[in-house]
């Protein structure tokens, strides 16, 4: 085999920072890109979406300068963004990096793209077009609410993931159930049998936080995005392009929208945010417990060293 036929990803092992929300992800990759010669790529589904960059807490224009950024600002918000179109553009971002002799760093908190990443993409039986007619058909006479209803019953951690108006996924998580009698989410417990030596080679950090310390962070870091013109950003996107599938799933902007419109003040529009935050942040936590991390407490004194450690 030569170099041309290894996959760009099985290069080097991968080194990743990772973390619940609002553990200070960003921060610590700025002080330890340096030392490691690498670049920043996104592990974060909504810092794709150009102008949401307020509420999805994307680094700012001088974090970004100071150590360069990839995966960020790709599509705008209405365009339909997946994560075999985030695989592709990691392929080409982490090739670019390696040409210019740096290393990848890749930071983010979404765990599906952290398993795409480490262990292949589960692609699933080929289409059924009858059986996806089907169901579409559901969707359009019973709504997408019932028929996300019906992946809860069957396939909740599915329908945990995926937003009730995604409804492309939807269909495709309901079909691989009709088709296979299991669930995609059972399908997806054996991406490890896809690149288990990417994962076994990976060198993973995790940031960690005390519940309630992280809770604390959590509604403070949600006054500051509304002091910094979240609403306006949310009002503006719905304005000029909208959501689309996608990007309508990022956590809190329907809660600013509803404050804009007049449905509830903007306490409300923060409490609510900051619990939808908070759940976020313990399913980050189920997911991260399918791989093998070496935590770190966020407010550590020496976390920067240990990191090193790790990631060198």
């Amino acid at each position: 085999m030569t170099d041309d036929d290894v996959d760009i990803l099985d290069r080097e092992p991968l080194r990743l920072l990772v973390g619940p929300t609002a553990t200070g992800k960003t921060g610590l990759a700025l002080e330890i890109a340096g030392e490691l010669e690498a670049e920043i790529v996104s592990l974060d589904s909504m810092l794709v979406y150009r102008g949401m960059d307020v509420g999805t807490a994307k680094p700012s224009d001088e974090e970004r300068a100071r150590i360069p950024h990839h995966l960020i600002d790709l599509v705008p918000p209405s365009e339909r963004y997946d994560v075999q179109r985030w695989l592709a553009d990691a392929r080409d971002a982490v090739a670019g990096i390696f040409a210019r002799g740096r290393t990848p760093l890749f930071v983010g908190g979404t765990g599906f793209y952290l398993a795409a990443l480490v262990r292949g993409l589960f692609e699933g039986p080929p289409v059924d077009p009858e059986l996806r007619a089907r169901i579409e058909e559901r969707v359009r006479t019973d709504g997408a609410d019932a028929v996300h209803a019906e992946l809860t019953r069957r396939d909740p951690a599915s329908a945990e993931r995926l937003h009730v108006n995604d409804t492309r996924r939807v269909v495709r998580a309901l079909e691989v159930l009709e088709q296979t009698g299991r669930t995609l989410s059972e399908w997806q417990t054996e991406w490890a049998g896809e690149a288990r030596e990417r994962e076994e080679s990976a060198r993973i950090v995790g940031l960690t936080l005390p519940t309630p310390e992280l809770d604390r962070r959590i509604a403070a870091r949600t006054e500051t995005m509304l002091d910094a013109g979240w609403r306006e950003e949310a009002v503006g996107i719905r304005s000029a392009s909208g959501f689309g599938p996608s990007a309508v799933q990022a956590l809190g902007y329907d809660m600013v929208l509803a404050w804009a419109d007049g449905e509830i003040d903007r306490a409300e529009a923060a409490r609510r945010i900051a619990l939808r935050t908070r759940q976020f942040a313990r399913r980050q936590r189920t997911w991260y417990r399918k791989f093998a991390i070496d935590w770190i407490e966020a407010d550590a004194p020496d976390r920067r060293l240990r990191a090193l450690k790790v990631l060198k």
